[in-house]
């Protein structure tokens, strides 16, 4: 059996999220096709890479000498991707949760205006890259900090933070909420992709947590009840959910709104998208 690119992928993203059932989230298929993916690479190269246990996933030696290779191998391979399927017919920005919320419709419009002949298309990708590292996206919109030495960034903006809450939730009726306010529910938080941390609560007073895989879990367990969450102004612009309810979070520290893209390979028109994406910050809402 040879060895596919797909295996690799799974295998790097069981090592990235922890777990099968995480890997499958992340790559968007079943935990099965995961588990038949990672069993074919290992029996491709004929060794061991993961040691699998009831509660945790770990490499084993082998698989902690051949990561690195693989990494190598599949970044390699989605830069070949995009450098070959780039032909400036349009300009992907990549994005985990929300574009740039109400700026995006701004931006299209203007940029359409400028450059006619170059679309700028959204994409969304649950990869706390935003789709650059799989070669989906050529400028990604982040909202926490990237911290890979193959991708640059630039701030353009902030945005206030939201609570989500049910729409039976005695916190929906009030106009603004408190983070104190939160702490009282069991706050849903996606650490992979999203923006909320327990920093921002006193270390001695945390909320419980349920930990999430993507903004449409998210949602629906909030719908439900059976959690609140935060984010930012950007995903309750642009994700209205039934039995859903947005509320501003009044002492809640700013996020930070950037764009990145591959170091060694700046996309064209970067600049040109930077400067229009900081002044619709900048300026406000028109449009």
């Amino acid at each position: 059996m040879d060895v596919e690119l797909r295996h690799l992928r799974a295998f790097l993203a069981v090592v990235d999220a922890g777990s099968f059932t995480e890997a499958a989230t992340a790559l968007g298929i079943t935990q099965a096709s995961v588990s038949r993916a990672v069993a074919a690479l290992e029996e491709a190269l004929g060794v061991r890479l993961l040691r699998r246990t009831t509660r945790h996933v770990a490499l084993t030696p082998a698989g902690t000498r051949a990561v690195a290779s693989v990494r190598r191998i599949v970044t390699e391979t989605a830069r070949l991707r995009q450098v070959v399927e780039q032909t400036q017919t349009e300009l992907r920005v990549g994005y985990a949760w929300a574009a740039l919320g109400r700026h995006t419709r701004r931006v299209q419009k203007e940029w359409a205006a400028a450059h006619p002949g170059v679309p700028l298309v959204f994409v969304q990708a649950n990869s706390v890259n935003a789709g650059l590292g799989e070669g989906l996206a050529d400028i990604a919109v982040l909202r926490r900090p990237l911290d890979d030495p193959r991708f640059a960034t630039a701030a353009v903006g902030t945005e206030p933070r939201y609570a989500a809450v049910a729409g039976d939730n005695p916190l929906a009726r009030r106009r603004s909420v408190r983070l104190a306010d939160l702490a009282r529910y069991t706050v849903a938080i996606d650490s992979r992709t999203g923006t909320t941390t327990l920093d921002l609560w006193p270390p001695d007073e945390p909320p419980r947590v349920r930990r999430t895989h993507g903004l449409d879990e998210w949602l629906t367990l909030i719908a439900a009840g059976q959690a609140v969450g935060l984010t930012a102004q950007a995903t309750a612009q642009q994700n209205p959910r039934p039995g859903v309810a947005y509320r501003p979070v009044a002492d809640a520290p700013p996020i930070t709104v950037a764009l990145g893209w591959w170091r060694a390979d700046p996309p064209a028109y970067l600049a040109e998208l930077l400067d229009l994406v900081t002044a619709a910050y900048q300026g406000g809402e028109r449009g």
